[in-house]
């Protein structure tokens, strides 16, 4: 069990990867904490974990709120003692549209949910690794969008190129205090947002399919295993990376 009593916040984690990344970690062995807004569906999530013999919390809640974060980290340290890790998953898009057609409020939204959700959970998870020296390992969701711009939206192409830019200077900053940050920049994954939006435009799917270079999607749990893995000691020298979980997108 490459996470065994380790304490990791997961954040997005009431459906696809998330979701995936909160059964992993727990069958790794982590105590697991689970925030996103829809409650409903993080307390099935528990009750599913503690099923399989793993141990979950649940703190509904929107990363966009930094009072929501505080909180969740703090029960996190109260509950377990200490915050070993977290995954930083949560994350919001629209059906990209030209730059100079997109709804400015569609901007502050996904600036919101994909760069200040991130920021808050960086500030206060970092101040939870700190005093005590022991650090801990973060991990945050970008996208292939956050090095290239795939035609997906500028404002999330924005937001996901800020993902990377917030992990590399978090990493830089907080590397001699043994915190240790990482992103995921991840393609096409087969989630039920996917599905959702397959089920509207069909005919986005050979293009997903496509820019892979194995020619399907990932499930979700081929990206939390990913996570799981920079969660973990086995990933001690790996900080300020963008790994790519993409099917090779980005390598094509």
């Amino acid at each position: 069990m490459i996470l065994h009593g380790k304490t990791i916040m997961i954040t997005g984690c009431s459906s696809g990867i998330g979701a995936a990344a909160a059964r992993l970690f727990a069958a790794e062995g982590a105590n697991v904490v689970l925030m996103a807004r829809r409650e409903e569906r993080l307390r099935n999530l528990e009750e599913e974990i503690a099923e399989n013999g793993g141990t979950a919390v649940v703190s509904a809640g929107d990363v966009v709120r930094e009072d929501d974060v505080a909180r969740t980290v703090a029960m996190s340290v109260e509950r377990f003692g200490r915050l070993d890790g977290a995954f930083n998953n949560a994350g919001w898009a629209s059906p990209g549209k030209l730059l100079h057609e997109t709804d400015p409020a569609v901007f502050d939204r996904i600036m919101d949910v994909n760069v200040r959700g991130v920021w808050n959970c960086l500030r206060h998870q970092i101040k939870a690794m700190l005093p005590d020296g022991h650090g801990g390992s973060i991990v945050n969701t970008s996208s292939v969008a956050g090095v290239q711009a795939p035609g997906t939206g500028a404002p999330y192409i924005a937001a996901k190129h800020a993902v990377l830019g917030l992990t590399r200077a978090a990493a830089a900053e907080y590397g001699e205090r043994h915190i240790r940050v990482n992103a995921l920049v991840v393609g096409s994954v087969r989630t039920e947002l996917m599905d959702e939006v397959l089920d509207r435009a069909p005919e986005l799917e050979h293009r997903f399919v496509h820019r892979s270079v194995q020619k399907r999607m990932a499930a979700p749990r081929e990206v939390a295993e990913a996570a799981a893995w920079l969660c973990s000691e086995r990933a001690s020298f790996v900080t300020g990376a963008a790994i790519a979980v993409d099917g090779g997108w980005t390598a094509a």
